[in-house]
């Protein structure tokens, strides 16, 4: 560190400190979202169990913009059904970023403190 100009160290320290502030802002929004699409998920489970404990005679609609239409049984409990399966994949995958993200910031994270605790002590 002692051979690195103070301009090319406050760059290299600028560029890790970016990194930590942009990693825990992706992170916090992946959080975010990981709660939204939870939420989501949890409404279709309950609407689900719902249907499933209605009889199958029963009529069925679908919301289609401003309308609705008929649909049986079968096919909303399916759709609903990928539908929660696609939000459990998107919620895996956010997790996994979320991980990511996570050991990012910290690793810029020690990377600062590595720096200030070996940087030379100033008189």
């Amino acid at each position: 560190m002692a051979t690195l100009s103070d301009e090319t160290l406050r760059k290299i320290l600028v560029q890790i400190q970016q990194t930590a502030v942009q990693s825990q802002r992706a992170l916090n929004v992946s959080v975010q979202q990981t709660a939204a699409k939870e939420r989501e998920r949890r409404i279709l489970q309950l609407t689900i169990k719902e249907i499933s404990s209605v009889d199958e005679d029963v009529h069925l609609y679908k919301g289609v913009g401003k309308m609705f239409m008929m649909e049986p049984h079968k096919t909303m409990v399916n759709d609903l059904k990928s539908q929660e399966k696609e939000l459990t994949d998107d919620i895996n995958s956010l997790n996994k970023k979320a991980k990511f993200l996570e050991k990012q910031f910290n690793d810029a994270q020690a990377q600062l403190r590595d720096i200030f605790h070996h940087a030379p002590k100033q008189q």
